[in-house]
């Protein structure tokens, strides 16, 4: 019995950087990545992407060009017991490049179990994770690699990814596919590119006549409201592998940011039944509390710390009550991004104005030499004037008076509003 072909996204995996779809700036001529490889020195490294961005493929790639031991495990799947059966067989070869798949599921303790390893050279780690490697990979460890983030594929690159398929594929080349329209393939796969493949895929095999099989000559067209209707039909609600968590998370953050305590509280069932990690949903929480409210509530801030160290030390099932409970208290709280859109703001003027000097009266003065070029001079402590306020310029001349914080409407910013016109008067329209 003939067994079927892999899935799509399997059997086009490049072997050579030039295949590679996106990630020009690691891997296109020039590039820090591919200077590297084409010396055959590659460092242990971290690759930092959202799924679907190319992880898994830059490593074979890599192997492929080194043509050196390659050894994969996945940190779902394996423990430390598998970590050291690779290192003990890389202790007898040369050159070995061990890969893991989702690092950040590793425990600190589990990733100090190659650590001596990569510090001897034994192998060459490259881990691949979704998570800010900040917050998930010991700090010694990711002393030792090289960070390289992974850029979303845009629409282009998923449109080339789709033509590349339908025209280079094994099966999909002997069929007559029009693609007529991508939109909902690349909307519904949301960047990555795995799930375009394997989406692709199956809208190929749902629009083959019945009786037919691939292979054989047929037009197959396909449109944005055939992939649709597919789609609803064919693809999961929530995918534990994490392939849809990003529009669960979407969804789960903008109903909280709508101050829907309701829609929120569903969202997060539909995370934990989906087995997310309460890592993911407490950080995402931790990030509105302050970009969507600020300090309109600066309490929720505290409450989604706490509840990131909380369900960090007690895990499923108890955590689902105290992502509840801050979630709940999240969607319930007055909103202010005004911290989120100053800092935007901040931002766009350095970018505009480059590095401005720091105004004198306002440097560091720890030297002599630097008291005597003024360093200091006609500073004010504000400490020792009435109400703890000097009014001087702490901004650069040329962007002196310029406004970044504009408090947001509600009560506790209104307040903040009304001390600070209090202190400056006119100067920043408060």
């Amino acid at each position: 019995m003939k067994k079927n072909p892999p899935p799509l996204a399997e059997r086009l995996p490049p072997a050579e950087l030039n295949e590679l779809v996106g990630q020009e700036h690691l891997t296109g001529e020039g590039s820090i990545l591919r200077k590297a490889i084409e010396a055959g020195k590659v460092p242990s490294m971290i690759l930092w992407g959202a799924p679907g961005t190319g992880k898994t493929t830059i490593a074979n790639i890599i192997a492929h060009s080194l043509q050196v031991p390659f050894y994969t495990l996945s940190a779902i799947s394996s423990g430390v017991k598998e970590v050291r059966e690779v290192i003990e067989q890389a202790k007898a070869q040369t050159g070995v490049i061990l890969f893991i798949d989702e690092i950040h599921r590793f425990n600190k303790g589990q990733q100090d179990a190659f650590l001596g390893a990569v510090e001897k050279g034994i192998i060459t780690l490259i881990g691949a994770t979704t998570e800010n490697p900040s917050f998930e990979v010991n700090s010694a460890l990711l002393s030792r690699c090289q960070v390289y983030v992974l850029k979303p594929l845009d629409s282009d690159d998923l449109t080339k990814l789709l033509q590349h398929a339908i025209r280079e594929d094994e099966v999909l080349r002997t069929l007559n596919i029009q693609l007529q329209e991508t939109e909902a393939l690349i909307n519904i796969s949301g960047g990555d590119a795995r799930k375009l493949l394997n989406l692709l895929e199956l809208v190929v095999d749902a629009l083959t006549p019945s009786g037919k099989k691939k292979g054989e000559n047929q037009n197959i067209v396909i449109t944005d409201s055939a992939v649709m209707e597919i789609a609803q039909q064919r693809i999961a609600l929530y995918d534990k592998s994490g392939e849809q968590h990003y529009d669960i998370i979407s969804a789960f953050i903008k109903s909280m940011r709508g101050s829907d305590p309701n829609a929120a509280v569903y969202w997060l069932a539909r995370m934990i039944e989906g087995g997310e990690d309460v890592k993911f949903i407490a950080r995402r929480m931790l990030i509105l509390a302050s970009e969507d409210i600020g300090n309109a509530n600066p309490n929720a801030l505290l409450l989604a710390n706490a509840t990131f160290d909380a369900v960090n030390k007690i895990g499923y099932p108890e955590s689902r009550i105290i992502l509840s409970q801050c979630a709940v208290y999240l969607a319930s709280s007055p909103k202010s991004n005004a911290s989120y859109e100053a800092i935007g703001e901040a931002i766009s003027a350095v970018k505009e104005h480059g590095d401005l000097p720091v105004p004198l009266h306002i440097r560091n003065a720890p030297t002599s030499l630097m008291k005597k070029m003024d360093y200091g001079k006609g500073y004010k402590y504000s400490h020792s004037y009435d109400q703890n306020f000097s009014e001087q310029e702490y901004l650069p001349e040329k962007i002196a008076g310029k406004k970044f914080y504009e408090p947001g409407k509600n009560a506790r910013e209104d307040e903040l509003r009304k001390y600070l016109k209090k202190l400056w008067g006119d100067k920043y329209g408060y």
